[in-house]
């Protein structure tokens, strides 16, 4: 029998059908998929110090840090076989959807938006909004301050730059960079007046210039801080949430704190109650 071109085409196209689904099917595997073949690949913050640090000598250290290899060893998976990618904050939800990360701890606010996108295990601590200025700075001191078409920098995707955006916008100029390091660097030249995100990141920064930087004002949000991994991975995120259970329990977690961001001086909070939704 004859075989007509067009059959030719669609015995192809169900073959390629076949083969993609066959390779391509396993991109949503998982943590506990990954963590059973005993590696991961967990996506952290490369540019803060205290929290999320990728060192010099390619090593890496913070907070963060700790909390994803504390957990990758609760799943099994020994430290020196997490691999750790940058995760900047517009990227994150991507690379959790695209399966290019295991789980993402890069001082990831869980939000309602971010959540009908991902899932969260959490939180594993709860920072608050606040301000950094230059040393000699002496008219910003809260965000009812930055009036007066004060230069404020924060990162684009960020829930610190949507709450400025919506709260303070309005006599404020907002430049929006893709890291804190970059709006840090443009405060020490002077660029911006002030960089707005989390306390407990601006702490960092601080220490990281001393007698340069200092953070100003009362924190005026909360940010409860996620685990962030594939929607629907229900049973990994059940077993992410025993694992911040027991590093908090164990006192791992006061430890991890008081090495990483201790030394900074940001006052240590108490741990907070993980949230099971």
């Amino acid at each position: 029998m004859r075989i007509t071109r067009s059959v030719r085409l669609g015995i192809g196209a169900i073959a390629v059908a076949v083969l993609a689904t066959a390779c391509g099917g396993d991109e949503q595997r998982s943590v506990s998929q990954s963590a059973e073949s005993g590696s991961l690949v967990v996506g952290i913050k490369f540019d803060q110090p205290g929290l999320g640090l990728r060192n010099p000598d390619g090593t890496f250290s913070g907070f963060d840090v700790e909390v994803a290899k504390y957990v990758g060893q609760q799943l099994g998976v020994a430290p020196e076989n997490i691999e750790f990618k940058e995760a900047p904050s517009p990227q994150r939800e991507t690379l959790i959807e695209n399966g290019e990360v295991d789980y993402i701890v890069a001082t990831y606010s869980i939000t309602d938006t971010r959540k009908e996108k991902v899932d969260f295990a959490g939180p594993y601590f709860v920072a608050g909004q606040s301000l950094l200025v230059r040393a000699d700075n002496t008219d910003i001191t809260g965000p009812e301050s930055l009036n007066g078409g004060k230069r404020l920098c924060s990162v684009a995707g960020s829930t610190p730059a949507q709450k400025v955006k919506d709260t303070y916008a309005q006599d404020v100029q907002l430049q929006e960079f893709d890291t804190y390091s970059a709006c840090v660097e443009a405060l020490r030249n002077g660029a911006v007046d002030a960089v707005t995100t989390d306390d407990i990141i601006l702490a960092g920064y601080a220490a990281q210039y001393p007698g340069q930087l200092k953070v100003v004002g009362e924190p005026f949000t909360e940010e409860r801080y996620g685990i962030g991994l594939a929607k629907g991975d229900t049973e990994s995120r059940n077993q992410i949430n025993d694992a911040i259970e027991e590093m908090i329990s164990s006192g791992a977690w006061q430890a991890a704190l008081e090495s990483t961001v201790g030394p900074s001086g940001y006052p240590l909070p108490e741990p907070p109650q993980v949230d099971r939704y």
